[in-house]
């Protein structure tokens, strides 16, 4: 008995002694220099993980501890045999520890197929999200890892503690102790300018807004959102016409109309947080369940989801805060010039008929295994889309305050033609395939030829699409699909959009949309066109920075009216729509975990300042700046910049 005390004893000792000499587990830390283009750092992985392999063929994720005091977006990769292989990581949670699992896929092959450019390259994670790109391969001889950002905001830093490697997914997880989201839904990890801090503020602030009185006056407006300047030929309902060598709407009352829109106008539509149970800590305080009954019927319910946006919506207005919500949305457009009603937005609010509006069909075969093309070979093909697009147009053929149809968003297999066709050839008997090896059995199988036979199944679809809407309503214009970049639109696929669409459509994230780029679409389609989706966001509120950064929210306004002007002056913009009405949800959006900072409207439902009044000063000018009397303004925002992928130069 003794000997067995003493053994234990002396084993304490040891076991004390061995933990007092042990040394606390070492971090490493970039600093961000916010003077360069692209700021970042490499470590040694046997530093930061001593004994971990370098061949990564046996492990399905790679775990990464880090804290980040931003949440600008970061490059994180790894150097391997074949060079150096990264991707963009989002935190969810900037000013805290977390662990963030990355499926090891990632970097080792093609995203998989799905119908848009965002589905395709954005995968949600619970602690953050990820954006796919750059080199892909073997993850073999992995020696370092490296973390860049481009034009770092306010010289942050990113600190990693643990690189670990697992087979299964061990899930990610917030190792903060205080809560990242408030009680009002708002980022609880740092304080910032226009920051919510108590109920009665916000009631303050509401009321003032809701005891204005706006008009449109300032914009010159008719009824529908035309402009009064000038007045053609009326039919009573939208159309399109070149007037003085330059393209315009017209509106149902014939006045020049140019479409001033934003898309997701869904009031209370930003704030919603999901997956709560896999995450309750990252909560403050979630809206109570008296609250939630209301906000959200029984069909909507979910337990494990709640949204702020709705609850500081019933905070405000009580019981009928939708209805009040809806009036209010009109009203702001109202005051803020907007006269378009974008896509994605609320049929509750477009329904009100008070704002010309835009609306993407419905039944449109889109299929994710096939990058958003069609099977247009089934046999059923033909009748369901003629059945499904007559089920949908017939409810709006007569409504004088429609524009018109978009028949898609972002296709993900424009400039990816060629692996379309192999996915389709690897892929299960159907009908498509038949179509495709009979096609290639006529001639040589070159890329070229199976670029070919994309743009016929692309072309047949569309007219299908086509000739139903045309059928069941006249009355309305195809607006086209948004493609994710008009550059790749060559001269066949140019041509196919002017025999199936009313308008040239496209999303353009960038400073301003390149003229020489419209003026080669116009030359070759004498089409008028479209921007679908443009924003500006920055990284002040704990959201990422959107798909083009500036510094301070002071800067999304110069932003945007340096894009909206610089489009609106060239001869063949006759619309945009700002994406989107409130910001992305803190926590990640459901789809695909984006949680940008793009709103004209808070978590808290208050405007942006900035940005809205740039929105006013601007909308005062379009008519006469797309008419050439007055040129577009020229201050750009200070050192803003894209999500494009930074140049490989670690690979050098």
């Amino acid at each position: 008995m003794k000997t067995f005390f003493l053994s234990t004893a002396a084993s304490l000792l040891a076991l004390l002694l061995a933990t007092q000499c042990t040394p606390s587990p070492r971090s490493f830390t970039v600093k961000f220099d916010s003077s360069m283009e692209v700021s970042g750092k490499k470590f040694a992985i046997r530093d930061i993980a001593p004994g971990l392999p370098s061949d990564w063929d046996g492990y399905n994720f790679v775990v990464i501890e880090f804290r980040s005091t931003t949440a600008q977006r970061f490059q994180l990769g790894f150097t391997t045999d074949d060079g150096y292989n990264d991707l963009r990581v989002m935190s969810y949670v900037p000013n805290a520890w977390n662990k963030l699992a990355i499926p090891l896929r990632f970097y080792r092959a093609l995203p998989d197929a799905n119908v848009d450019l965002a589905a395709t390259f954005n995968q949600p994670r619970y602690t953050g999200w990820i954006n796919l790109g750059g080199k892909r391969g073997p993850l073999h001889g992995v020696d370092s890892i490296g973390i860049r950002m481009r034009v770092p905001i306010g010289n942050p830093e990113i600190e990693i503690r643990s690189i670990s490697l697992s087979v299964d997914d061990p899930g990610d997880e917030y190792l903060g102790d205080i809560p990242s989201v408030d009680e009002f839904g708002q980022w609880n990890l740092g304080e910032y300018e226009g920051k919510a801090l108590s109920l009665e503020q916000l009631r303050s602030e509401w009321a003032a807004e809701d005891e204005e009185v706006v008009s449109t006056s300032d914009y010159n407006y008719s009824p529908f959102g035309g402009y009064l300047q000038k007045q053609v030929r009326a039919t009573g309902f939208f159309r399109i016409e070149k007037v003085d060598g330059r393209w315009w709407f017209v509106d149902p009352d014939g006045y020049l109309f140019l479409s001033v829109g934003v898309d997701c106008v869904n009031p209370g539509g930003g704030g919603n947080a999901k997956w709560i149970s896999e995450r309750r800590s990252m909560f403050k305080e979630l809206p109570p369940d008296e609250a939630t009954a209301v906000i959200r019927p029984n069909s909507q319910r979910n337990a494990n989801s709640a949204s702020f946006g709705q609850w500081n919506l019933y905070r405000r207005y009580g019981g009928n805060f939708r209805e009040r919500a809806n009036d209010l949305a009109v009203k702001r457009m109202d005051k803020w010039g907007l006269n378009t009603i974008a896509n994605w937005s609320s049929a509750d609010v477009y329904g009100l008929n008070r704002k010309a509006f835009m609306l993407q069909l419905r039944g449109v075969a889109a299929e994710r295994n096939l990058m958003g093309l069609a099977d247009v070979y089934a046999g059923s093909y033909a009748a369901k889309t003629d059945s499904a697009i007559k089920a949908f147009v017939s409810q709006y053929k007569d409504n004088p305050w429609l524009i018109g149809y978009f028949t898609g968003n972002e296709p993900a297999w424009l400039g990816q033609e060629e692996r379309l066709c192999e996915l389709i050839l690897n892929g299960e008997d159907r009908p498509i395939k038949v179509a495709l090896l009979r096609f290639l059995a006529g001639g040589d199988d070159t890329p070229a030829r199976r670029k070919d036979f994309i743009f016929q199944t692309f072309k047949t679809s569309l007219l299908t699409v086509k000739n139903a809407v045309k059928k069941y309503d006249p009355n309305h214009l195809s607006l086209g699909i948004r493609f994710g970049n008009l550059n790749e639109l060559d001269g066949e696929l140019l041509a196919i959009c002017k025999e199936a669409f009313d308008v040239l459509s496209f999303n353009n994230y960038s400073l301003a949309p390149d003229h020489d780029m419209m003026g080669r679409a116009l030359s070759l389609t004498d089409m008028p066109m479209i921007i679908g989706e443009y924003h500006f966001g920055t990284v002040d509120r704990g959201m990422a920075q959107s798909l083009w950064q500036v510094n301070s929210q002071q800067e999304r306004g110069v932003a945007y009216r340096y894009y909206t002007e610089t489009a609106y002056s060239h001869p063949g913009l006759i619309g945009t729509a700002y994406f989107q009405w409130c910001d992305q949800d803190l926590t990640g959006r459901t789809n695909d975990g984006e949680n940008y900072n793009c709103g004209l409207i808070d978590v808290t439902d208050r405007p942006y300042r900035h940005q809205v009044e740039a929105m006013m000063e601007t909308g005062k000018r379009l008519f006469d700046v797309h008419a050439g009397n007055l040129p577009p303004v020229t201050q750009k925002a200070d050192r803003a910049r894209g999500h494009e992928q930074i140049p490989d130069l670690w690979n050098e």
